[in-house]
């Protein structure tokens, strides 16, 4: 994918002033989701409980994570918005299947994990300005030769079912790009089991996932992340569709951050720093697109 093309896609002009009339205009539409949270003084928030550094579980079973931090800024800015003295956060935890619904549904307000943001998820549930851009790549035993998907024909390969994931393989191997063999882990801590068992050759996923699952074992010398990758994913906060007023005030939070500084500061403690459980650094630098995607922050993507 050509970088010139991907950014003359996603950021132009036009999208950015396009979105900029809907962060910064104060006669939003009404919705119900404000007025839900003002009078339960409570905001709802789906995550995912193995999915470091974007949303996990510490010690003490508590959610952390870096969209749980930006949730907890865009969580803020509403209960100034809306003057409440406090505003409580219930915690709802959701898998790669039960994401979408818990969102379109109306269980959850926010989900704040690892989402791509694309036209078919679009159709049932409305996406925030994106906060990461990752690659479809495969982590691999440190000595099992795998270098490319070339070496992955005819061999077991693993991803973690309802991703998008699932769909790029398939689509792959119909046409006989891959011709590798697909099966299904419940989540990602299961798939990345099945690799250190041996029980597949490869684990398919976005490649910061992969990085986080690597940095939290016990000997992550023994696992590579190789492959050139297969696609470019923007991961977006979900919230519920056709809700004008939640999108507008959940938008301009994220714009605020990408603006000021604190998203950088989020972005660093969580990817150039030690992290919880093990005290490991991803040292991750931030990469060119998401760099790019903070000047001009908008939920126009290209898909």
């Amino acid at each position: 994918m050509h970088t010139d093309g991907f950014l003359r896609a996603g950021y132009s002009l036009f999208g950015t002033m396009l979105l900029s009339s809907l962060l910064f205009s104060p006669e939003a539409i009404a919705g119900a989701t404000m007025a839900k949270i003002r009078d339960t003084q409570t905001v709802t928030v789906a995550y995912r409980e193995t999915t470091a550094p974007f949303s996990y579980l510490d010690a003490d079973k508590k959610p952390i994570g870096f969209t749980i931090d930006l949730c907890s800024k865009i969580i803020e800015g509403i209960r100034q918005e809306l003057k409440l003295p406090q505003l409580k956060v219930a915690y709802m935890a959701v898998t790669p299947s039960t994401r979408i619904n818990a969102i379109a549904s109306g269980q959850a307000d926010l989900e704040c994990g690892t989402t791509t943001n694309n036209a078919e998820r679009r159709k049932q549930v409305a996406f925030t300005v994106p906060h990461f851009f990752a690659g479809v790549r495969m982590a691999v035993r440190t000595d099992s030769g795998i270098k490319n998907w070339a070496n992955l024909r005819g061999k077991e390969v693993v991803t973690t079912k309802g991703t998008t994931t699932v769909k790029l393989l398939n689509d792959r191997n119909k046409v006989r790009v891959l011709a590798l063999n697909l099966v299904d882990g419940t989540d990602h801590a299961e798939s990345f089991s099945m690799l250190e068992k041996g029980q597949v050759a490869a684990f398919v996923m976005d490649d910061v996932i992969l990085y986080g699952l690597r940095a939290n074992m016990m000997h992550p010398e023994e696992f590579a992340i190789v492959g050139d990758p297969l696609s470019v994913e923007p991961y977006a906060i979900m919230l519920t569709k056709d809700d004008a007023e939640f999108k507008a005030a959940v938008d301009r939070q994220m714009a605020n951050m990408q603006n000021d500084g604190d998203f950088r500061k989020i972005y660093s403690k969580w990817f150039m720093s030690p992290i919880p459980p093990r005290g490991k650094s991803m040292n991750m630098p931030m990469g060119y697109l998401l760099r790019d995607a903070i000047l001009y922050p908008t939920d126009k993507i290209n898909d």
